[in-house]
């Protein structure tokens, strides 16, 4: 079994952290891993995308052309990789930035209002967070619970953040719970 993700949007949306969340908890499973970060020299608005992949064999490559899923944070991203997701795979989409659909009938839409979400949370930042959750629990590509331990220790460091993005992460559960 392998499976890949990518996780695209602007820069300082967290798609690097949603990436390394989700490849901690493949590797507390026991999985074999490879995270592939990618982004432009902005801190903050420029494009980020991560590749993680997941096996439960040495993987060959780290470099996909072809994930099984993406998770879109923002249009221009649902825009480049769409297109390149396999069929039956899961392709989140942040309706709080992304106005359009895929036009894919060989994938599983999943539509999360993320920022809206998040906002109604209290902080936008965990938008990340939110769609982090809600993609796991409908890819099923990790553990939920080992997921939500990796998100506990991530913030370990400023415990007034836990509460905060485990309440992000119920809601992310929440949401691809009723789609």
């Amino acid at each position: 079994m392998q499976k890949e993700v990518m996780f695209a949007g602007f820069g300082g949306q967290g798609i690097l952290l949603s990436a390394k969340l989700l490849a901690y908890a493949a590797m507390e499973q026991g999985l074999e891993v490879a995270w592939v970060p990618s982004y432009g020299p902005e801190m903050r608005g420029g494009t980020a995308y991560c590749t993680v992949v997941v096996s439960d064999r040495l993987i060959g490559s780290p470099i996909i052309k072809n994930p099984a899923h993406l998770v879109a944070m923002n249009r221009p991203s649902l825009e480049k990789f769409a297109p390149d997701v396999k069929p039956d795979g899961v392709i989140l989409i942040n309706s709080s930035l992304i106005h359009v659909k895929t036009k894919r009938n060989d994938i599983t839409e999943l539509i999360v209002p993320a920022n809206e979400a998040a906002a109604n949370l209290g902080n936008v930042r965990c938008a990340n967070i939110i769609a982090l959750s809600a993609f796991a629990f409908k890819s099923k590509m990790v553990d939920i619970d080992i997921l939500c331990k990796c998100v506990e220790e991530e913030f370990a460091s400023k415990p007034k953040l836990i509460p905060l993005n485990i309440k992000a992460f119920n809601e992310g559960l929440k949401i691809a719970d009723t789609k």
